[in-house]
């Protein structure tokens, strides 16, 4: 036989990817309401239960999810 089976395993892990680019220019009246806008969100947020990276993971994924500023 002048062949040899080979066989390879592809894991498949759910993760986040985010694919949206947007470009602010420095000093613009956009950057000051991203600014705003960000603040507003961040202080809407539930911070109380992250005490781990994998929850700050989670919390930022989902904070992009909903976001429509990021």
């Amino acid at each position: 036989m002048d062949h040899t089976l080979l066989t390879v395993d592809i894991s498949i892990i759910e993760e986040f990817i985010s694919n949206k680019q947007h470009m602010i220019i420095k000093n613009s009246k956009e950057e000051d309401k991203f600014v705003i806008d960000l603040i507003k969100s961040i202080k809407k947020m539930d911070t109380e239960h992250i005490s781990n990276k994998e929850l700050l993971v989670e919390v930022v994924q989902e904070f992009s999810n909903k976001s429509d500023i990021l």
